[in-house]
């Protein structure tokens, strides 16, 4: 099954591991909350219009931001700084 973001009947899906990614959601967007992000299993649409209405986003907006946090996070904290 091919995975489909522009039609709000589409199937939307996370990828990664997404108590990491929620992690930093909430750090990014502190007005959610573990409700407004959490995901049970199977039920990741009803947590992007969960997320799309917290965030007055649209439905692509809102993945749009879903998978910068999975690129995010999924590319490790950046190195120390040299001072």
């Amino acid at each position: 099954m091919n995975e489909k973001t522009n039609n709000n009947h589409e199937t939307f899906k996370v990828a990664g591991d997404w108590a990491v990614q929620s992690k930093a959601l909430k750090s990014k967007f502190t007005h959610l909350t573990d409700l407004d992000l959490h995901l049970e299993p199977g039920k990741d649409t009803e947590m992007l219009r969960r997320l799309q209405h917290r965030l007055n986003k649209s439905r692509e907006e809102a993945i749009e931001i879903i998978r910068s946090a999975e690129k995010q996070t999924s590319q490790g904290p950046p190195p120390p700084s040299k001072l």
